[in-house]
């Protein structure tokens, strides 16, 4: 008779394909078995009927800006908020830390930070910027995910953009290095000169900002980027797409051959700016929010299946950065969302919509780990994976409260939302690091590097 460590019994098992009654044994941090009524003895069992059993989140898009900016969220609180929300595998940004992860560096020093302080696995992006394509190559022999580039200002002095020439021979080099390409994709030239017109002009309000930042200059940039991942051969991911029309340029790239993928966000799929003008800069965001009617064509991409992956793009700042102000351009552009993601999307898509479970499934993990290389281990409810595992209740609700958020500073968009179903527990590697409302305290958190390395 064999002995487990920990053996689910009777949940409905979700994976990126289909849903089914079985048990999941564990040990040794891997799935081990799966089936209905599995035989044996474990040290710890746990009744999972009535819950669903999904693969942990992964959430590749992240910023938990340590080190040298651990004031804004750090990656203790950062993780324990992931782990809180069904997550157990993050990817971090290489900006907003202080130094930035441009070089091999500056990766050993978040390397050494994220160790020291996450509940959760995790993997690093590279950045590429302007005078560091000499040190792609040491990122990639690091384990770097891929390397992210912004099309428009970043808003961070020691992260500068891409200029076109940057990007264009950025992606040579990382085609060569056999490693993707991420992209903020906005166009430098249409947003700052809209911007300038608007402060020249007085115009400094919510909808100011949103009209200096339009569709067409999402278009722009992804049309561009996707042109010089066609002429140099390199795997391309368009982050955060806002609109509808951008996952539709992707995916027509995408038929024509071209390696491209995108992502959106939850804040894309449930807020709107109208949502802006009330809530203020706590949804303040670059993309910024759109209409619901635009809102409405980008969950049509989604449910086709068009939108490879939806990451949160978790980028929170002390709620002095997040104060408003006279002018609304001077505010923080970004979302604490980490902790919400799979929530927003079991009310707002699987609830609401009739986004089958399995997708949403796909959509969290599956697709992520596959796309960047992953897959070894991770995205997987399946024999020899990772126990990269959450237990969700459907049948509960919870309105999110400020005391909820495991975040450094506890603020959101999404609070006073009801949320549909409730994360029982999380496990990474067969370790539980949250059950019913508390994480663990002692950082279990390993570096995970792409499958090729």
């Amino acid at each position: 008779m064999s002995l487990y460590d920990l053996l689910i019994h009777g949940g409905t098992l979700v994976t990126a394909t289909e849903s089914s009654q079985g048990d999941v044994a564990i040990a040794e941090g891997r799935i081990v078995d799966l089936g209905p009524e599995l035989s044996g003895t474990a040290r710890e069992e746990i009744d999972a009927r009535g819950l669903h059993v999904m693969a942990g989140v992964i959430d590749s898009h992240v910023h938990f800006n340590e080190p040298g900016r651990t004031e804004w969220e750090g990656i203790a609180t950062g993780s324990r908020a992931l782990a809180a929300g069904g997550a157990t595998l993050f990817g971090d940004m290489p900006l907003n830390s202080t130094p930035p992860t441009i070089n091999a560096e500056n990766f050993e020093l978040k390397v050494a930070a994220a160790k020291a302080s996450s509940i959760v696995d995790f993997a690093l992006w590279g950045g590429l910027v302007p005078g560091n394509r000499e040190q792609l190559a040491e990122l990639a022999d690091k384990g770097v995910i891929g390397f992210k580039a912004f099309m428009s200002n970043s808003g961070i002095e020691d992260f500068a953009a891409a200029d076109d020439l940057t990007l264009y021979e950025g992606m040579a080099q990382a085609a060569l290095l056999g490693k993707i390409v991420a992209v903020h994709a906005e166009d430098e030239q249409i947003t700052s000169a809209l911007a300038q017109r608007a402060l020249k002009q007085g115009r400094t309000g919510a909808y100011d900002f949103i009209s200096s930042r339009p569709i067409i200059a999402e278009l722009a940039a992804i049309e561009r980027a996707i042109l010089f991942a066609s002429e140099t051969g390199c795997a391309l991911h368009i982050v955060h797409v806002s609109s509808g029309r951008g996952v539709s340029m992707v995916a027509e790239a995408r038929a024509r051959g071209i390696d491209v993928s995108c992502e959106t966000c939850p804040h894309y799929l449930v807020l709107t700016e109208e949502d802006l003008e009330t809530l203020g800069a706590i949804a303040k965001c670059a993309p910024p929010l759109r209409s619901a009617q635009e809102q409405n064509a980008l969950w049509k991409q989604v449910q086709t299946g068009n939108v490879d992956f939806i990451a949160s793009d978790h980028s929170p700042t002390p709620a002095s950065m997040k104060t408003v102000s006279d002018d609304f351009f001077q505010i923080w552009g970004g979302i604490s969302g980490c902790q919400s993601l799979l929530s927003l999307l079991l009310t707002e898509g699987y609830a609401q919509r009739g986004l089958p479970l399995h997708q949403i499934s796909a959509l969290t993990s599956f697709n992520v780990a596959q796309r960047y290389q992953l897959l070894a281990h991770k995205g997987l409810l399946t024999i020899n994976a990772d126990a990269d595992i959450v237990l969700i209740d459907l049948q509960q609700h919870s309105v999110l409260r400020k005391q909820d958020l495991f975040y450094r500073h506890p603020h959101s968009p999404y609070i006073g939302e009801s949320l549909r179903g409730q994360i029982v527990s999380t496990f990474v590697r067969g370790i539980k690091v949250f059950h019913q409302g508390i994480p663990i305290q002692q950082p279990i958190g390993q570096l995970v590097t792409p499958d090729l390395q």
